[in-house]
């Protein structure tokens, strides 16, 4: 299973643009897909009753604290792996795989304790002040246990698809989220209604339909790097765990970790500003990142075969590869958010309608939509750049963008115009905080430029690349 030295990976020969749009439109499928689920997901939820959306939208912060660690950790397996192949350094990218899955098992071990003792804990913090707390609490409790006690499937399928993606089988990475996906929405509406002669498990059978799809996925990505992964190697006998290489996995991942685990403290501080209003102003703000996941999920998927393009080719010195990556990546991912913008501004009401929105939702969500969705644009060059610091090893500076924008601005503005102007005020902190996000992204990308890339691969590289481009 070692690298075949004769042949040059595709990732350092592949006309860029090319290259780009096939890396990266199988993972924008499948998050698409990815996307559709949480939707649906939410759709079949909303049909139990607003308790029943409102419960699993409290409970997001969890789950995005648990993808924190599964996307973190593999953002670092990523771009060591593909720094490591960039080099020919086959030993030392087995090594990285072999770590990588060993920390995928201690995250699991991690948020299995996470459900068992502090779920109680973490609902009732949020619900002290409805009179439907009781209700609330139990469908959140029941939905967010079920989804740590049984997360190994998502860990798992989390780091084994980051091993494929970082050897360029995009494809491969793009079916087994997608089996995960289909399994799921199919799942969904027989486990909480209980069709086909099963119980009606209501909010149990949603968590229980993602856990199933989550475990499935994981099976199929981990027999596929066995079968299809010939440049890695996860052997623990050959590369046994090694903290030397834990703690340099974690340097380029727990500012990733980091990042969107600010994600679930902004996430879960919201919640609290719009609990102290009603139950359904929160309802709303689940609402909209269930749907505002169909447009930035796309992104994501851009940025997933961004990311080792530019990792290989900064460990190979292919300086002009790199500028062109990032100059693309920026242009998809702002015209897609771009598009997101519209959709948002157009139907809002339409959307919400999709969640069985009662006259209140509609009242306070459509508003909403329209004021947030007022940051898309400056949120796809943002993002894009934030994943440029992390393919370079760089982290820190999404790191501190990300702590600017959501815990700095975002969670102060938004207490402040929620306080002094009222619910409908609080959307614009929003743009608010992307435009300090934007700021930040321009000038620290400017610095990465200057210290890093400009002094990346021999200088008379641009114009063969260019022409190999066309």
């Amino acid at each position: 299973m070692a690298v075949n030295e004769g042949k040059e990976n595709k990732m350092g020969v592949m006309p860029v643009n090319r290259l780009l749009l096939n890396m990266s439109l199988p993972m924008m499928l499948s998050m698409l897909v990815q996307a559709l689920y949480n939707i649906v997901d939410s759709i079949f939820v909303a049909k139990i009753n607003e308790d029943a959306l409102t419960a699993v939208s409290l409970a997001f912060p969890i789950q995005a604290l648990m993808i924190a660690f599964a996307v973190g950790t593999g953002v670092g397996v990523n771009a060591l792996l593909s720094r490591s192949l960039g080099e020919k350094n086959t030993e030392r990218a087995n090594q990285v795989a072999t770590n990588g899955i060993f920390l995928a098992f201690v995250s699991f071990v991690l948020f299995v304790l996470i459900g068992i003792f502090f779920t109680d804990i973490f609902f009732r913090t949020q619900t002290n002040a409805q009179d439907n707390s009781e209700l609330i609490m139990q469908y959140g409790t029941t939905y967010m246990r079920i989804c740590c006690i049984c997360s190994i499937g998502m860990f798992v399928q989390a780091m084994t698809e980051k091993l494929l993606q970082s050897t360029g089988k995009t494809v491969l990475a793009m079916t087994t989220q997608m089996t995960g996906a289909v399994i799921n929405l199919i799942l969904d509406p027989i486990l909480i209604f209980g069709y086909f002669g099963l119980p009606r498990m209501g909010v149990a059978g949603a968590a229980t339909a993602t856990v199933i799809g989550q475990c499935v996925a994981a099976v199929l990505a981990v027999v596929l790097n066995q079968l299809k992964n010939k440049e890695i190697r996860v052997s623990f006998r050959q590369s046994p765990v090694n903290f030397g290489m834990i703690v340099e996995i974690y340097r380029v991942g727990i500012p990733s970790i980091v990042m969107q685990a600010i994600g679930s403290v902004m996430t879960y501080g919201m919640n609290l500003i719009l609990m102290s209003f009603s139950s359904t102003a929160a309802a709303v703000f689940g609402v909209y990142f269930k749907l505002q996941s169909f447009v930035f999920m796309p992104v994501f998927g851009l940025n997933n075969g961004m990311v080792p393009i530019i990792a290989y080719n900064y460990g190979a010195g292919k300086r002009d590869r790199m500028i062109r990556t990032v100059k693309l990546s920026v242009a998809y991912a702002v015209g897609l958010m771009a598009v997101g913008f519209l959709v948002f501004q157009i139907i809002p009401d339409k959307l919400l309608l999709l969640f069985e929105a009662s006259d209140e939702m509609l009242k306070i969500g459509v508003p909403a939509l329209r004021a947030i969705s007022c940051c898309f644009v400056f949120a796809g060059f943002s993002i894009v750049v934030g994943s440029v610091f992390q393919a370079l090893g760089k982290a820190f500076y999404s790191m501190i963008v990300s702590i600017a924008r959501q815990l700095l601005v975002l969670l102060p503005t938004a207490y402040l115009l929620a306080k002094q102007f009222g619910l409908q005020a609080l959307w614009y902190a929003f743009p608010i905080a992307e435009i300090i996000s934007l700021s930040l992204s321009t000038i620290f990308f400017v610095h990465i430029y200057r210290t890093i890339i400009k002094h990346v691969g021999p200088q008379g590289e641009e114009h063969e690349v260019r022409l190999s481009d066309r």
